[in-house]
């Protein structure tokens, strides 16, 4: 990777792109720091958006601009949430799937639409916070709860997450590509200070106790790395002999490929919807509360994994709606059919199956083992941290230490994204390479 980086460094158009991906990430922090007018954010330093709640979510991907009330509090959630649905409503609306197949023209108005649809998901969240930071929080300066004050503060969240659209375009266009994914990443990143002070803190405080659990928690951390790196990179390859053919006196084809089936094709987007769902009960009782000896205060215990006492039917829950959700994706990501279809175009087949309907069911087989392999991954990555700090909660000597596990609750959900990009943006530095011929890359 840092070889990589070192070639690209040497060459000046890759060096400019490099350069300009890194300004456009430090014009974003920036802009993550400004804070909306109108708005008192100390209000929000203690205010409880734990990781047990959707909001906790939201605030991880936004890099904590978002429990701060800054101008990009946003982040690029909507873009996300818009993407996804646009990806969706594809699959079920027959003119948009023409128009995903009309080349670039196609892809250019399917991302207008995208947008659109980005600015529409903002005013609906920007209303939604607004509300939430005046009845919940009370973070409204006094005096300032008007009509117009309140169109100001929507009008800005908005524009920040308009801007955080454009930015991330940017990337794709003048730098190395993967805008929104580069955002997310910095995002996350700029998280990780503030884990390193907490973690410095408990080793101050506890010089022995601490000690070992920061080895203990960076060793849960580098598994979990070199894991998700495993199956980022594992794939099934299914062997294609293409058939021969003659074109006047030379004979083209004849040839063998492979059909590449990766084993992590859902990437994050499972734990993504599973998280989502198993945070509404803690979100909604966090807006109602919570007194003890209720329902609600019941329904929290099952479902906060922030709390000290992470109830196993919170584990299991998230452990089987990562599959299914695994599932769903692929289902409306990956067509068997359609590739089976454009094999037999091209002339091509899978040694011993049948064209047609036999290699579709074939590779619905294959693709059907494959994503349980990649969803069970996914799901021990994502719950294996929640494991860790339920067995802690129960050791007397390392109870103290068990709300530090509480911080890693979505840490598998951050791993395979930072993780994910990049691997992504090496490779896509090195296909830039390879198509300039450079010989450092070969070398």
């Amino acid at each position: 990777m840092f070889r990589t980086l070192a070639n690209a460094w040497k060459i000046p158009d890759l060096k400019k792109k490099l350069l300009f991906t890194l300004f456009i990430i430090l014009i974003y922090r920036v802009g993550a720091c400004l804070p909306v007018p109108f708005i008192e954010s100390g209000a929000l330093e203690n205010a409880s958006m734990g990781n047990g709640t959707i909001l906790g979510f939201v605030s991880i991907l936004s890099g904590n601009a978002f429990q701060y009330a800054t101008l990009f509090a946003l982040g690029v959630s909507p873009y996300i949430t818009a993407s996804i649905v646009i990806q969706l409503l594809t699959i079920a609306i027959p003119a948009l799937e023409r128009l995903a197949k009309k080349g670039e023209e196609g892809k250019e108005k399917i991302a207008q639409i995208t947008r659109y649809i980005t600015v529409a998901i903002s005013i609906v969240t920007s209303i939604g916070y607004y509300f939430l930071l005046k009845n919940q929080f009370g973070a409204l300066r006094i005096g300032y709860e008007g009509p117009f004050y309140a169109v100001v503060i929507i009008a800005c969240l908005v524009a920040g997450s308009s801007v955080v659209m454009w930015l991330a375009e940017k990337i794709n266009v003048s730098g190395i590509g993967n805008g929104i994914s580069i955002i997310l990443f910095a995002n996350i990143v700029s998280r990780m200070p503030t884990t390193g002070i907490a973690m410095i803190n408990t080793i101050i405080d506890r010089p022995i106790g601490g000690t070992i659990f920061a080895i203990c928690y960076a060793a849960v951390m580098l598994a979990l790395v070199w894991f998700v790196i495993y199956i980022s990179d594992s794939e099934r390859r299914i062997p294609v002999q293409y058939a021969k053919k003659v074109v006047g006196r030379k004979m083209y084809g004849g040839q063998s490929s492979n059909l590449p089936i990766k084993l992590n094709m859902t990437g994050v987007m499972p734990i993504i919807f599973a998280n989502a769902i198993l945070t509404l009960p803690a979100t909604i009782v966090g807006f109602t509360g919570y007194p003890e000896n209720t329902f609600w205060r019941a329904v929290l215990l099952q479902f906060d994994p922030s709390n000290s006492n992470v109830a196993w039917t919170y584990v299991v829950l998230q452990f089987l709606l990562i599959i299914a959700f695994a599932y769903f994706y692929v289902a409306i990501s990956f067509n068997p059919i359609e590739v089976s279809g454009n094999l037999q175009k091209n002339g091509g087949s899978i040694p011993g199956i049948r064209p047609g309907k036999a290699t579709s069911d074939f590779i619905s087989k294959v693709l059907s083992r494959i994503t349980l392999i990649g969803a069970l991954a996914l799901s021990v990555i994502s719950v294996l941290p929640l494991i860790i700090k339920f067995i802690m909660a129960y050791i007397p000597k390392v109870q103290d230490f068990s709300n530090g596990f509480a911080n890693i609750a979505f840490g598998g959900t951050s791993i395979i994204i930072v993780v994910g990009v990049i691997l992504e943006t090496i490779r896509e530095i090195e296909a830039q390479m390879t198509m300039r011929h450079y010989k450092g890359f070969l070398e």
